[in-house]
């Protein structure tokens, strides 16, 4: 299968994220525990469809495609790519740049086939949405509903303070949870709380991860009837909460050095 991009603008060339390369430059963050329960909500038999927008050095795509998923990322910059960088040295056909505030579609073309459009199982943005500006939200919600399957989910973590670099500030809108639930429920996208209770403290980005003063939020297209969330032993729920703290980190470093 061949992944295609049809994008109205390739680069977000007026993005201080690309004027200014920082986190397109140095993240590169996953977690195979919060992938392990993203794949817990899908049957055995199904193949997940993950699309990761600001995926930076790519290593979330690639561990999504390393566990069988289907999976490709999408950045503004084209920093990571121009340097081969982190995994877009290693899977750079599913790594694409693309301005995600400006119309793009995605496709999907099987040998013998014509190209059709690709809906994914599950969106990701990690400290994404608050590099964008107010007035490009909108618009690049409906691009995300357009490429959300049905009863398909957007996973995000939000920075909620400024990031200034050079004395540029990277993030153009700092607002707190409540604004951006309002802000996708006026672009017809509905919160999950309790995605945030499920995922417990493992994601990509997030507190233990990156990013001390982020907030998760879990949108589907609203009124979607999606799968009920699996039940999971209660000391799944405390490793869930073991896994990234900084014990945790010692004892896995020490481990490693015998």
């Amino acid at each position: 299968m061949k992944l295609i991009v049809k994008a109205e603008r390739e680069i977000a060339y007026d993005s201080p994220d690309h004027l200014m390369p920082w986190g397109t430059r140095l993240n590169n963050s996953t977690n195979l525990r919060f992938l392990t329960k993203v794949c817990n909500l899908f049957p055995l038999h199904v193949v997940p469809k993950i699309l990761d927008i600001g995926c930076a050095g790519g290593a979330f795509v690639k561990d999504c495609l390393d566990a069988g998923c289907l999976a490709m990322g999408l950045e503004g910059s084209d920093y990571s790519r121009r340097f081969r960088r982190a995994e877009w040295r290693s899977i750079p056909e599913f790594l694409f740049t693309c301005d995600i505030t400006r119309d793009f579609q995605i496709e999907s073309e099987s040998q013998g086939r014509p190209a059709e459009a690709l809906q994914f199982d599950v969106v990701t943005s990690w400290e994404v949405m608050e590099h964008i500006a107010e007035k490009d939200i909108p618009p690049l919600a409906a691009n995300v509903k357009r490429h959300l399957a049905p009863a398909g989910i957007w996973i995000m973590s939000i920075a909620s303070g400024p990031d200034v670099i050079n004395g540029v500030d990277l993030h153009q809108t700092v607002k707190p949870k409540s604004w951006w639930i309002e802000k996708f429920k006026a672009s017809g996208l509905e919160h999950h709380e309790e995605y945030i209770g499920y995922f417990n403290t493992q994601w990509v980005r997030g507190p233990k991860y990156g990013s001390m003063g982020s907030f998760h939020v879990v949108v589907s297209h609203t009124g979607a009837r999606l799968p009920a969330l699996p039940r999971e032993h209660p000391l799944l729920r405390i490793y869930d909460r073991w896994l990234g703290t900084l014990p945790q980190r010692f004892l896995a470093g020490s481990f490693v050095k015998r």
